[in-house]
């Protein structure tokens, strides 16, 4: 699904982004140009990018507490 139509981004190359390290949203633009336009997008690819890491962390077997 497109999370950035502006620049055409997919919550896969998000996720992509996380297993490769990403941990936030600046650390996801500076490896590309999303939440730079309009920024409608902003919030659902922090809703991603925290998503990412509670799967990798759970694949990992760690436990962890999640809060918004």
């Amino acid at each position: 699904m497109y999370v950035c139509l502006c620049n055409g981004i997919t919550d896969k190359t998000i996720k992509k982004a996380v297993e490769n390290g990403c941990e936030s949203l600046a650390d996801l633009r500076q490896q590309m140009d999303i939440a730079d336009q309009c920024g409608k997008c902003r919030k659902h690819a922090i809703e991603v990018i925290q998503q990412s890491k509670i799967l990798s962390d759970k694949e990992n077997g760690l436990l962890i507490a999640a809060f918004a």
